[in-house]
């Protein structure tokens, strides 16, 4: 079953090609495949029903396929940029800090980048390697991120309002501090990602990974969890209100110490989430 899985990933992943952390996405979402499958399997569900249902929780595949561009990022734009992006580097670092005009960032080799305290406001970073680069306190409102490297990245107090970061390598990325309001990750590597004082307002993870991360001592207002791996996931002490676990294994997070509304409770009562020790507020 785990070869029909695969196909399934290869084939909607199919048409666009490579982009940053391909491999990696690709494997993270068929462990999540894989684990869904077997839970249905213990249910006693067959072969065929398991598989069928397994694909229905990943429904709107489409969806976040459709939000990464078909381009080529070894188009000759892209040359031309990775051609030249050692020499204009630095002027474009300069003309952003001095306020006299903005570049585009897209399909570009910008590892290590200081955009710190910059006004980055609806940019599109998508198809980037920005590995270990630094954004701490700029705003990123409306920012795109699609399909692009941002691991060892620095978030820290940034402005992410509304803000769209889908197919990324994040991996030990800081968010501490950060706004993500109205924020969409979409099938996203969290791996060693910090979200320590971060806001969590009308947030949304679609098909996201974020199994073993920690949301503790967090307020999280209208946040939507959807078809995402919560696995070992930890939730203590955080106040939810609002939640939504669409599809998501919320029955493997840890709710410990944890506040909630009515309505977030009963939902997770439902997924068979363990609420001992849990507030309603």
């Amino acid at each position: 079953m785990e070869t029909k899985l695969k196909q399934f990933l290869d084939k909607a992943f199919a048409p666009y090609g490579d982009f940053p952390s391909r491999a990696d996405i690709m494997s993270e979402l068929l462990d999540n495949l894989k684990e869904k499958y077997s839970d249905l399997k213990s249910e006693g569900l067959s072969d065929e029903e398991a598989y069928d249902k397994t694909i229905q929780s990943f429904g709107n595949v489409e969806e976040i396929m459709n939000e990464i561009p078909h381009e080529d990022p070894k188009s000759t734009l892209h040359d031309e940029i990775e051609k030249n992006v050692k020499e204009s580097l630095k002027a474009t670092f300069n003309m952003v800090k001095s306020g006299i005009g903005m570049s585009k960032f897209g399909a570009s080799d910008l590892k290590e980048i200081d955009l710190s305290d910059t006004d980055l406001k609806g940019e599109n970073f998508s198809f980037s390697d920005l590995a270990n680069s630094d954004f701490s306190n700029s705003n990123l409102t409306k920012a795109v991120f699609r399909a692009a490297s941002l691991s060892g990245s620095n978030f820290e107090n940034a402005t992410l309002i509304e803000t769209e970061i889908s197919a990324c390598d994040l991996q030990n990325v800081n968010f501490k501090g950060t706004n993500l309001t109205k924020t969409v990750f979409k099938a996203d590597d969290f791996r060693g990602v910090k979200f320590e004082d971060t806001i969590l307002f009308e947030k949304r993870f679609i098909n996201c990974d974020l199994h073993q991360r920690s949301f503790d001592n967090l307020e999280l207002d209208s946040v939507t969890f959807h078809g995402s791996s919560l696995r070992d996931t930890s939730f203590k002490n955080a106040t939810l209100q609002n939640v939504n676990f669409h599809h998501s294994d919320a029955k493997r997070a840890d709710f410990s110490g944890a506040k909630m509304d009515k309505i977030t409770f009963a939902l997770l009562k439902n997924s068979k989430a363990n609420l001992e020790n849990v507030e309603i507020i």
